[in-house]
């Protein structure tokens, strides 16, 4: 039997909410496992703020109220759980890490986690993260790189931000420059990203022992990723000296607890891969919006020009209001989390409905963001939303809301912030001839279907 015939068979719920039918769904299967974002923002326009899908067992709500999302993340939070497909998924790559884990436990390992991510420990790693994106930016686009062409090169931006990213996590949170091992991280990381996406999107899921194409891809993955962390693990235990700690990094923290190496290991492994998908993601849209308005990234230059001393993880809403703000909109339109969902632990109240436990809800910044009347002109790229105004922060969710919001956010808008200034101080961005928006693609993180190719040439005045 196929799927489509085994989606026609499903019956609606019974909850009153509008949304497609089970023929609908079926008629659009291929659509939705190719561009989920379009069919999400299709669904979201036909049927409302609350859009109901057809699925045996619970219902399945699709939730695009701020209020209603708020409830949900924030307000009833311990009422709603990960025990979703989209994060067993994920948890086959990470384990039961923070990204994923649906257990009580995971607010131990935030606990265990947050000196890390302490404004005090990051101001420490600053010099870390700038060092990182130099070293990038420098090897990829320094001076004498590529003599006699003032005319600048057409770079795959996206590339270049995913190795900064992975260095950048490397060296703040493990102590560790993982550029030695960066093409393997970033083959691995790349695989299974792609693949839990696609576990996430099943709709008849196959059982982990099952030697489908999907599931012996994703031992592959995981497999690497284990080696890979399993050695930098053995380097820091083989590090440590009588009677002291294993440091005062990420690493270091998870080291001197009571994990143990499995655990320590699924946490690693979440931090490598939510700390640089989603900036490297969230930087490369970041580049081409710039790319798209040279008068914004001019005045992003002129910023940084003014600007003394070297850029901090922290502060720069205040020193750097317009480079921030950019980066603002520009997570507001990419997303990097493009979906996130909840699974009812008991009966709730949601958009004036009750609904029963078990109860699956989806929310989607991509959408929320794009709510006309909370951001007026959605879809421009308008950063001075974001000087000096809270208008429409409660509908702003790029890393979450509620007691699950992002551990990383912090760090992650530092580091956004930090690769700016190290590439447009002496760098400028266009968009190349023939320019078209690379597709907006929904893995992990939402991604350029194809990569990132901008025009980069070296400003006058730089050195180049």
């Amino acid at each position: 039997m196929s799927i489509a015939t085994r989606l026609q068979d499903l019956q609606p719920t019974d909850l009153g909410i509008p949304g497609p039918t089970s023929l609908d769904m079926a008629r659009a299967f291929r659509s939705v496992r190719a561009d989920p974002l379009s069919f999400l923002a299709s669904v979201g326009e036909r049927y409302g703020d609350v859009v109901s899908f057809p699925v045996p067992g619970p219902p399945a709500l699709l939730l695009n109220d701020p209020a209603d999302v708020r409830h949900v993340l924030q307000t009833a939070a311990r009422s709603w759980g990960k025990q979703t497909v989209q994060y067993a998924a994920l948890a086959r790559v990470t384990g039961p890490g923070l990204l994923a884990s649906a257990e009580p436990s995971w607010l131990d390992h935030r606990r265990l986690a947050a000196p890390a991510f302490h404004r005090q420990r990051l101001d420490a790693v600053a010099a870390e993260v700038r060092a990182a994106a130099r070293d990038a930016v420098t090897t990829r686009l320094g001076p004498g790189r590529h003599p006699g062409r003032s005319e600048g090169e057409v770079v795959d931006v996206s590339a270049l931000t995913h190795r900064v990213g992975l260095d950048a996590v490397g060296r703040a949170l493990f102590s560790a420059d993982l550029s030695g091992q960066a093409q393997r991280l970033l083959t691995a990381t790349s695989d299974a990203a792609d693949l839990v996406v696609r576990l996430g999107r099943s709709i008849l899921p196959t059982a982990e022992w099952t030697p489908t194409r999907t599931n012996l891809r994703l031992r592959s993955a995981r497999r690497r990723l284990d080696q890979s962390a399993a050695e930098i693990i053995a380097q820091r235990r083989a590090r440590r000296s009588s009677g002291s700690t294993h440091g005062d990094d990420l690493l270091g923290l998870l080291l001197d607890s009571d994990l143990s190496d499995a655990e320590v290991r699924d946490e690693l492994v979440t931090m490598v891969i939510a700390g640089h998908e989603t900036v490297a993601a969230a930087l490369a849209w970041t580049l081409m919006l710039l790319a798209e308005h040279p008068s914004a990234q001019e005045r992003v230059r002129a910023e940084l020009a003014d600007h003394v001393g070297p850029v901090s993880l922290t502060g720069h809403r205040e020193t750097l209001p317009w480079t921030r703000a950019v980066v603002d909109e520009a997570l507001r339109l990419f997303p990097p989390a493009w979906a996130l969902s909840r699974r009812a632990h008991d009966v709730d109240v949601v958009a004036g409905q009750e609904v029963p436990a078990g109860t699956l809800v989806i929310v989607s910044p991509w959408l929320v963001h794009r709510r006309p009347d909370v951001w007026p002109r959605p879809h421009a790229f308008r950063p001075e939303r974001f000087l000096g105004t809270d208008a429409g922060r409660t509908a702003y969710l790029p890393f979450g809301q509620g007691p699950r919001l992002c551990i990383g956010r912090e760090f992650a808008l530092g580091e956004m912030v930090v690769v700016l200034s190290e590439l447009l101080r002496d760098h400028r961005v266009a968009v190349p001839p023939g320019w078209r928006r690379p597709q907006a693609q929904a893995q992990v993180a939402v991604h350029p279907r194809g990569g990132m190719p901008l025009l980069v040439t070296r400003a006058p005045g730089s050195g180049g």
